[in-house]
């Protein structure tokens, strides 16, 4: 198995960060605005990314299997593209002086693929989309998400 790897520092403190990424009211605001569910362990969330015209790209659910206050996340993908099914995302958290560091990991990739290359550079868009929600008030959550190629 293969893992999407990213690593950032966002200026803010450990529990806004926390509850950016722990939240539907703060995933809204760095990944995708369409997102439907309630966010308690066990809990099943919907997703969809739509293009600028409204048409959607693609969706998904997840599992809540984490929530570990100001320390992880983590989600567990039930369906969406063949390759996310069975995959995890994992949001770990410290602080490392007036950082708050994210490791975050796609995980659970059968193979290298050129969806996974997509999916890791789009969430680095994403990671950078959290860093400028809480460092600036404003993130980039899809559909003003950052267009890298033609998939999206």
């Amino acid at each position: 198995m293969v893992n999407i790897v990213h690593r950032v520092g966002i200026k803010a403190p450990v529990a806004e960060v926390y509850e950016a990424i722990s939240t539907v009211e703060g995933v809204r605001n760095w990944w995708t605005r369409e997102i439907t569910g309630l966010a308690e362990v066990g809990q099943v969330i919907r997703v969809r990314f739509l293009a600028n015209d409204g048409k959607e790209l693609g969706s998904m659910e997840f599992e809540i299997i984490e929530l570990d206050v100001r320390r992880s996340v983590r989600w567990l993908f039930h369906s969406g593209p063949a390759e996310w099914m069975g995959t995890e995302a994992n949001f770990e958290l410290k602080v490392e002086g007036d950082y708050t560091i994210i490791l975050f990991r796609h995980q659970g990739w059968r193979e290298e693929v050129e969806f996974m290359a997509h999916w890791s550079l789009k969430w680095a868009t994403f990671m950078l989309s959290l860093k400028e929600l809480l460092e600036t008030g404003t993130g980039r959550p899809a559909p003003q998400d950052v267009k890298i190629d033609n998939w999206n």
